[in-house]
């Protein structure tokens, strides 16, 4: 009698150590089959975003080109929707071997999904924006972008450092990360592609001869075509555009510059100096302090 008692008391471990060795180890299989394929999956995006950051490094230290930066962003966004894959064929999998039906499933999941469709409106809206903005080559890692965002007043600015389905996030100039949602995002302004423009407007006085004036700038922007510091930044010899606006006691001479994606803002710098610099050798003084004007960006 003690035996059978005791053998009734073993019993519920023996089947445990039983699906231990059969069920448990093909979930614990499963699990484990699933964080390393997607460690590999995480693994390979990594080294083949590397790759391409090493290729832009070393093929040109001053801008990296569109191709380069769609690559980038489509090779982050390939990354994630996989190991998203990876994971739900991996739940769905241990499901079945906890002997779950999944077919009796459909039903409340529906229900469930119904509920979550209209919680997750925004989520659905910024996987969306995020598959335009890829796919439509908006911007990219490494672009320099303006954003308007919903419900601010204020545009977010900086460099793009990830691009996902679902948020943008950049740096910006203070080294403050911005992550923007997708959805969110009203109008970004991209200020690196193709090519960029550096505004100078230039004030001097109404009284000063507007054409020796006009010589003078058109000699600084030979010169700094000449530089051979500014010339790996500029497409073209910064050009003279002429008497851009009139008032009372000044005149303002605007000077426009081709440059590379993101390098207007150094050559609008390096063009403020010179034109400073040329206009008091030449006896003109400037009326107003040259501030950082207006840059404007275009593309081909």
């Amino acid at each position: 009698m003690q035996t059978t008692d005791l053998a009734l008391s073993f019993a519920p471990l023996d089947r445990l150590q039983d699906w231990l060795q059969t069920t448990g180890l093909q979930i614990a299989l499963t699990v484990l089959g699933a964080l390393i394929l997607a460690r590999f999956v995480s693994w390979g995006g990594s080294l083949v975003t590397a790759r391409i950051d090493d290729n832009y490094q070393q093929g040109d230290a001053l801008v990296r080109s569109e191709a380069t930066k769609h690559r980038h962003s489509v090779a982050q966004v390939v990354t994630w929707v996989v190991i998203t894959i990876i994971y739900v064929i991996a739940t769905v999998k241990v499901l079945s071997q906890l002997d779950m039906p999944i077919g009796s499933l459909v039903a409340p999941a529906t229900v469930l999904g119904a509920a979550l469709g209209f919680g997750a409106q925004r989520v659905v809206q910024d996987i969306l924006a995020g598959f335009f903005i890829i796919t439509e080559r908006q911007y990219g890692f490494g672009d320099t972008v303006q954003i308007a965002v919903t419900g601010s007043s204020k545009e977010a600015e900086g460099v793009i450092e990830d691009v996902t389905l679902r948020v943008t996030r950049m740096r910006n100039a203070d080294g403050e990360v911005i992550t923007v949602p997708n959805g969110q995002i009203v109008k970004a302004v991209n200020l690196s592609k193709d090519w960029a423009r550096a505004v100078v407007d230039v004030p001097i006085p109404s009284t000063a001869d507007i054409n020796h004036v006009n010589d003078i700038l058109h000699r600084v922007g030979v010169d700094a075509y000449e530089d051979k510091a500014l010339r790996p930044l500029l497409l073209d010899t910064p050009t003279v555009m002429g008497v851009e606006s009139l008032e009372m006691d000044q005149v303002s001479i605007r000077v426009v510059a081709r440059t590379l994606p993101g390098k207007q803002f150094q050559v609008g710098r390096a063009l403020r100096v010179r034109v400073v610099t040329a206009l008091r050798r030449a006896g003109i003084t400037v009326s107003a302090e040259l501030e950082n004007d207006p840059v404007e960006e275009s593309t081909e």
